[in-house]
């Protein structure tokens, strides 16, 4: 039984590699980006994976899909790939399955999610954590909400991008777990700057404390991954911190209107704001650890 034609509409660092993780499972696809030229180019150099046809609009990419990936940046970006007469909505058959990877507002999907009913569609938000690395390797957590049954549907297409599939209940759901990931990111990365900071003053050789304290109760994924790219001042994005600010807004306003105090994402989220302002925004998160060292007086 041939599998289902997927629509993947967004082609960045992370969208590219679960397309072509796609690609390789058997799935066809019809690709669309912002970008001109960048579907195009996708589909040339990915041909030998399987069926792949590069298409101008959303609707063009959802027409005939019976799964429509999004992978984008913002709220804005989903509702204006989704919405008009260029949009998924506008072309997308009743039942096909619309699946957002993208990390957006909780209250925006569930806004989506209740006008792709009213179009007959099932709309699923499955945002991913695991970084370019994951997204590469096919091995991302997503974290889901939605339609049970729609999920099932879907089941075989997600199991090609990711490893853990969690199901967290109705539309917006797996928006809200994605935001606890971020709390935590944030948190941690927080903690690895401040650690290899005191370190590199205390006069400790920084890759051999990394090669400790990653045997312990310290390790952490941004430990291991990203504590070893500050050690080795490779700042290149996996991760933007524009990206990670967005994110970072996302979680605070949410935590305002539920009025939850998130006192580490709120420095966090200051913290990021100063590599911003030095024009670092396209570097990778590890970027912080030189706010750190710079409050230290380390000359690096």
């Amino acid at each position: 039984m041939p599998l289902p034609r997927i629509g993947f509409i967004g082609l960045g660092i992370m969208g590219q590699p679960m397309a072509k993780n796609l690609l390789r499972t058997g799935f066809p696809l019809v690709v669309t980006t912002r970008t001109p030229g960048k579907a195009e180019a996708f589909a040339a150099e990915n041909a030998s994976l399987g069926e792949v046809t590069a298409v101008a609009t959303p609707a063009e990419a959802a027409a005939n899909a019976e799964i429509i990936v999004t992978m984008v940046t913002d709220s804005p970006d989903v509702v204006a790939v989704a919405r008009g007469k260029e949009g998924i909505f506008a072309t997308a058959s009743p039942g096909s399955i619309i699946i957002d990877m993208s990390t957006i507002s909780p209250d925006v999907t569930r806004e989506l999610a209740a006008e792709a009913a009213s179009h007959g569609l099932f709309w699923l938000d499955g945002p991913v954590s695991g970084g370019e690395k994951g997204a590469i390797e096919g091995t991302l957590t997503i974290m889901i909400g939605g339609d049970p049954d729609a999920l099932e549907r879907a089941r075989p297409a997600l199991e090609a991008m990711g490893k853990r599939i969690t199901h967290f209940g109705p539309a917006g759901n797996g928006q809200a777990a994605k935001l606890c990931n971020q709390i935590l990111v944030v948190g941690n990365l927080l903690a690895v700057c401040e650690a290899l900071t005191f370190g590199a003053r205390a006069g400790l050789d920084l890759p051999t404390l990394h090669q400790a304290l990653t045997g312990g109760a310290a390790n952490s994924w941004a430990l291991e991954v990203l504590g070893k790219k500050i050690i080795d001042r490779d700042f290149k994005p996996a991760f933007m911190v524009r990206l990670q600010q967005k994110d970072l807004r996302l979680v605070l306003d949410a935590a305002y209107a539920a009025k939850v105090p998130l006192p580490t994402t709120s420095l966090g989220h200051q913290l990021f704001s100063i590599v911003e302002g030095e024009g670092r925004g396209d570097d990778g998160t590890q970027s912080l650890a030189r706010v750190f060292e710079r409050l230290a007086g380390i000359d690096k």
